[in-house]
């Protein structure tokens, strides 16, 4: 259940209320990296990019998709990635990168990270009332996203932007995060006001139809990989990394002491992958050691048709993340979409899925007190470890209870009926939670309450557009002002340089050196028509020429006039006096 934007608890409304002015679409920045799943280093975040943008062109009540253009490449190169995950059941409307007054209408910007600092800076110049930013968390422990969450506080983040936080274990880290930033800015600055997005609790969504087991995939995987049809079937699927994502080891020292206390002989199927094929293997082989009497079966779990049908070869489903990398954990979820009781960890958002004793087991964990930690963030603060490795070490800092989860899984290997009473209510769950058809619209009723908020700024008196600069992206000329001897200003006087004709102008100007920068100078017709001024009514002030432009090209055209200067075509006068060096 979502917390509301004041804190209070999220009760879902009935759908024709969700809508408020018509204001509760979005237009979703599209970049592949966020939603392409057929990369060789498959990440939970792009499982999770690809099954929400599938879920949103399914179940969002919207006139229009509205994709915002991430890329240098043409949307034409794009559209068969939108295609192949969800053909689009309305029109589509792709906007530009350039293209920044056109979010107007949709009125909001999802961005499918917690990156929308950057975009609050993007939006400034064209007054940040103009729509609103909306990013979601999902790894939030490298320094990267550390420095993203500072950069939301001291940047032009506004009331009517938010960050959807996936589980509430991630939104108190978040809140954790936001009021260091607040404590430090206070001692060091003073500061006293503390603005921030708008926090919301949403979880991620699944697809529940994708993950319908069947008699036919069942049969087919057991015979695939040598399983008796009556045999009892653990399943992990993920990545295989112990060091950023989870250490197996309890996982099958568990399922070994479960074989054993029930006498039965065990099957686990493991679908995941790592960085490479050596450290596959690697992982597999280590986590064997543990659990030597049970019979193993590894599969790539990165190919579509192996992540949507291999889940009905289970009986039930196990994963004990450890790892502060995790923030709501989305394999559970489909898990429990396919029906299968889950034994997890009582960690992060696996703690908002699973109903202990209702639809598996929570198992309880342990990590050190806080303020125990202090020297493994500083190390990575330092780049004295890696990432990985500071991972690492907090995760061999946390235990997960391996009596509770033996008796959890030898209770569901010796009682069929409880893992079909479970796996009936996961799935029960799945779909009235977890479902994108529940949870798109907790979207875009978060996406209504942000406009009125932004609607309610634009008639504030109070509040007024100042288009405030970027103090880390300066102008050069700015910047760099004590670089040059003087500037040119609208009074200094321009002239034709004596000899200087149109073709010998055009000659310079179209030599490769002359053409650096092309984009931000102006065009060809521009550039002839300041010549001819000049050349026809000169000597001419700065600002006599730029008056003949539009005011929108004035300033392109003043800058660029030293261009002309640069190439021998334009005289600029007067020249400023060098200083002596004292």
């Amino acid at each position: 259940m979502r917390d509301r934007l004041d804190g209070s608890a999220f009760v879902p409304r009935p759908k024709a209320r969700y809508r408020l002015t018509g204001m509760t679409n979005a237009a979703l920045l599209f970049h592949p990296d966020g939603y392409d799943t057929t990369g060789q280093r498959l990440m939970g975040r792009h499982a999770a990019g690809e099954s929400f943008l599938r879920g949103f062109i399914r179940n969002a009540d919207i006139d229009q998709l509205v994709l915002f253009n991430g890329t240098a490449k043409p949307t034409a190169e794009l559209e068969p990635l939108v295609q192949r995950i969800e053909p689009p059941r309305t029109s589509l409307k792709w906007i530009e990168r350039r293209e920044i007054p056109a979010l107007r209408d949709p009125g909001c910007l999802y961005v499918p990270s917690p990156n929308i600092g950057p975009e609050a800076w993007t939006r400034q110049p064209f007054d940040s009332r103009r729509y609103s930013l909306c990013g979601v968390t999902h790894t939030t422990a490298t320094h990267r996203v550390m420095d993203i969450l500072h950069d939301m506080i001291v940047g032009p983040v506004e009331p009517w932007d938010a960050l959807i936080c996936t589980s509430r274990a991630v939104r108190a880290s978040v809140e954790v995060e936001f009021e260091a930033v607040h404590d430090h800015l206070a001692r060091r600055l003073g500061a006293t006001r503390k603005p921030q997005p708008q926090l919301a609790t949403i979880p991620l969504g699944v697809n529940a139809d994708d993950f319908k087991t069947s008699p036919q995939h069942r049969k087919a995987w057991r015979e695939r990989l040598e399983i008796p049809e009556d045999a009892i079937v653990a399943f992990y699927l993920g990545r295989l990394t112990p060091v950023a994502k989870m250490n197996p080891a309890a996982m099958a020292m568990a399922l070994e002491a479960a074989a054993h206390e029930t006498g039965k002989t065990i099957y686990w199927v493991v679908a995941g992958w790592a960085g490479s094929d050596e450290e596959t293997e690697r992982f597999h082989a280590q986590t064997q050691t543990f659990c030597p009497s049970v019979q193993y079966r590894p599969v790539d779990g990165r190919p579509a048709d192996t992540r949507f049908s291999i889940w009905s070869v289970a009986d039930f489903f196990i994963s004990f993340s450890d790892n502060i990398q995790e923030t709501f954990g989305l394999t559970p979820a489909e898990a429990m979409a396919a029906g299968l009781p889950c034994v997890v960890s009582d960690w992060d958002g696996y703690r908002e899925t699973v109903r202990n004793g209702v639809d598996g087991f929570r198992i309880a964990t342990h990590a050190p007190r806080p303020g125990m930690g202090q020297d493994l963030a500083y190390h990575y603060a330092q780049n004295w470890v890696t990432y990985d490795q500071y991972l690492a070490a907090a995760a061999q800092m946390t235990a997960v209870d391996l009596a509770s989860a033996t008796a959890a899984v030898a209770a569901l290997v010796a009682n069929p009926d409880l893992r079909r009473r479970m796996g009936a209510a996961a799935r029960e769950r799945a779909y009235a939670t977890f479902d994108w058809s529940v949870v798109i619209p907790q979207y875009q009723a978060l996406w209504g309450e942000l406009a009125a908020r932004r609607a309610a700024a634009m008639a504030d008196p109070a509040r007024r557009f100042v288009n405030a600069t970027d103090p880390r992206r300066l102008d050069p000329f700015t910047l760099f002002a004590g670089y040059p001897t003087a500037p040119m200003t609208p009074d200094s006087i321009l002239s034709l340089v004596p000899g200087v004709d149109w073709a010998m102008a055009i000659q310079r100007l179209t030599n490769p050196l002359a053409g650096f920068g092309r984009w931000a100078l102006p065009t060809g017709a521009e550039v002839k028509r300041t010549f001819d001024m000049v050349a026809q009514g000169g000597p001419l002030r700065v600002a006599e020429v730029t008056a003949a432009f539009p005011p929108g090209r004035r300033g392109v055209v003043e800058r660029s006039l030293l261009r002309l200067v640069k190439f021998g075509i334009l005289d600029l006068s007067p020249t400023p006096p060098v200083a002596d060096i004292s």
